[in-house]
Parts: C-alpha cells; sequence; structure tokens
C-alpha cells in the first residue's frame, strides 16, 4: 500500500499499479488507437487524393496529434483518469494527493508520453516505472500524478460475535438517534477485530467505545456487563431494528444467534448462575440472578400480542362473572 497524505490531514491508502498491468493497458490503448488511427488515415488519403503533397503532409500530422495524442488526453480527462485500456485493467489515474486528475494533469501526461511512449517504444517509460518506488513514469513525476489499481481483493467481512443470551433484547427502549455512523463503523470494526488484538489495548478500546456509545444513548452501561457486551448486544438491537423496518414487524431479532458461537467476553460475569435459563453458551452462563445490571432479561408481552380483552355482554354464558354463585343444574 501507498500512504498518501490528502489536503485535509487524512491518509488514504492506495495500491500503485505494477509495471504489467500498466504495460497491458497502454498496449490495449495502442492497439485502439491504432485501429482508429488508420482507419482515418485511410479515409483522409482518399479525401485529400487531389490536393498536393504539403497539404497532405499536413493533414497526415493533424490526424497524428489529434487521434494519438488528443484523443488519449480528452479521454482521460472526461473519464477522470480511465481510459479504455485502464478501465479493462481496472487502473485509474489519480492525483498525488488521491483526488480526480483534470486537463493539466491528462495535458502534461499526454505530452510527455509522446516521447516516452511513442518515439521510443515504451523504453524510456519501462526503465522509469521500475526505478520509482510507485511505478511512475515521467508523465506521471511531471504531471504529479499516480496510477493506481481500483479493484482490489476484498478481504472477507469479519464475524460479529453475538452478545450474550442474557442481553438480547434488554436494550429494546434505548434511543439510537443520535449515534453516527462513524461510531457504529468503529464498533463494527472493533466487535470483527478483537480476537487480534492486545486484551489490555482491546480492554481499553472497547471502554471507550462503549463510553461513547451511552453518552450518545443517554443509558450508562449496565454494571456488571463487560463493554464487549454491552456494544455486541446494542450493535444486535440496531440490526433488529434496521431489519423490522426493511421486512416488517415479524423478523428474527439480530440474526445473529445466541450461544452457538464463541465470543471472548470473557469467562463469564460476577454474580452469573449458571444454567437458569437453559444451555450455559459461551460466555460461561446464560443468565444472572442478581437484579440491576446482571439480572437475566425477561422480555415483557407487546400490547398488540395480548390477548384481547371481551366486553361481558358478549362472553358465553359460562365464563360471565357469577360473583360465587352457581346457577342450578
Amino acid at each position: 500500500m501507498s500512504e498518501l497524505v490528502t489536503g485535509e490531514a487524512v491518509a488514504l491508502e492506495l495500491r500503485p499499479a505494477k509495471l504489467p498491468s500498466r504495460a497491458l493497458a497502454v498496449l490495449l490503448d495502442l492497439v485502439v488507437a491504432g485501429v482508429v488511427y488508420t482507419t482515418v488515415s485511410i479515409g483522409l488519403a482518399i479525401a485529400t487524393a487531389s490536393l498536393d503533397d504539403a497539404a497532405q503532409m499536413a493533414v497526415s500530422i493533424a490526424s497524428f496529434v489529434l487521434v494519438l495524442v488528443g484523443a488519449p488526453i480528452a479521454v482521460e480527462t472526461l473519464s477522470h483518469g480511465r481510459s479504455l485500456g485502464k478501465t479493462a485493467c481496472g487502473l485509474r489515474v489519480v492525483r498525488d494527493d488521491g483526488g480526480p486528475i483534470r486537463f493539466r494533469h491528462a495535458l502534461v501526461r499526454g505530452a510527455v508520453g509522446v516521447v516516452e511512449i511513442l518515439l521510443t517504444l515504451g523504453v524510456v517509460a519501462c526503465v522509469a516505472s521500475l526505478m520509482s518506488a510507485r511505478g511512475r513514469r515521467l508523465g506521471d513525476v511531471f504531471a504529479g500524478t499516480l496510477v493506481v489499481r481500483e479493484r482490489v481483493p476484498v478481504a472477507p467481512s469479519g464475524y460479529v460475535p453475538p452478545p450474550p443470551p442474557w442481553l438480547s433484547g434488554r436494550f429494546s427502549s434505548l434511543d439510537l438517534s443520535a449515534v453516527p455512523d462513524g461510531l457504529w463503523l468503529a464498533i463494527r470494526q472493533y466487535l470483527t477485530r478483537m480476537r487480534q488484538l492486545d486484551p489490555q489495548i482491546g480492554a481499553a478500546m472497547a471502554g471507550r467505545l462503549a463510553a461513547d456509545l451511552a453518552a450518545r444513548t443517554g443509558a450508562p452501561v449496565p454494571p456488571g456487563v463487560p463493554p464487549g457486551a454491552f456494544l455486541a448486544a446494542v450493535l444486535q438491537e440496531r440490526q433488529t431494528r434496521e431489519a423490522q423496518r426493511a421486512f416488517g414487524r415479524g423478523t428474527a431479532a439480530g440474526g445473529q444467534g445466541t450461544g452457538t458461537a464463541e465470543a471472548p467476553w470473557g469467562p463469564g460475569v460476577p454474580g452469573v448462575s449458571p444454567g437458569v435459563s437453559g444451555a450455559p453458551g459461551p460466555y460461561g452462563a446464560a443468565a444472572s440472578a442478581q437484579g440491576d445490571g446482571g439480572g437475566a432479561y425477561v422480555p415483557s408481552v407487546p400490547a398488540a400480542q395480548a390477548a384481547p380483552a371481551v366486553p361481558e355482554a358478549e362472553r358465553p354464558s359460562g365464563e360471565r362473572p357469577t360473583g360465587g354463585f352457581a346457577p342450578p343444574a
């Protein structure tokens, strides 16, 4: 990777294109340009057959400049650094700060490219690219540009461990509207990588993220709940709400699963009594016998699911209240 720093002091990790991929992209561009130039030259030769030699020479030079120099400059300017060959190879020309190129960048690259690519058959460009740490040719050096790879192998997304079963649904009343997307992304990245972190560093990071999340939601971390488990439970609650908004109220909570995968929250939580609500999961216990912060969460029955009240007059005679009087048989 090549770390570039933008004008806002943001570090960008870009992967510079190597010489083989750049050479293949240039070869594809030259083949297309050669076919277009040959077709245009034949047409102009037929059209200018009645002119003198000087006029024919002037038309040939103009067609060479327009097709082999002007056309690549125009294509790179309009496509923001993606010619036909670069598009096929997954490359793009960007500025040194990672931004899109403009006409002046494409003009310098095209003008220098006439010498180092067309007139020297690419020898100068290959030597300069091999000597550069980021594979830049002379046109890139003078223009302040860099050819980078757009299509890079995507690493498999990390597994987000589920929260302990006794925390599932516990934070359903939290207001998550004030939590920014950047904090959600940081929480997800921590949960997917916490197995790779040093235990002390991971614990400190989880504490900071849990404190930020508690400040945004207005509810402190419950006593006895590890910060990592708190983050996982709140993230699951957010995913549950998003799934309910997208697919309806009957969606299962979170889709994370409970107790089937190992999660490194620690061997257990103080005050937890194993075996209270089923088989103990990977957290060392299934529920807690204590109250605030350690007790098992007992969800209340929503009003929509409770049995509707039936007016007394509409009940069957056998179900009406009798006040303790049994009618005669």
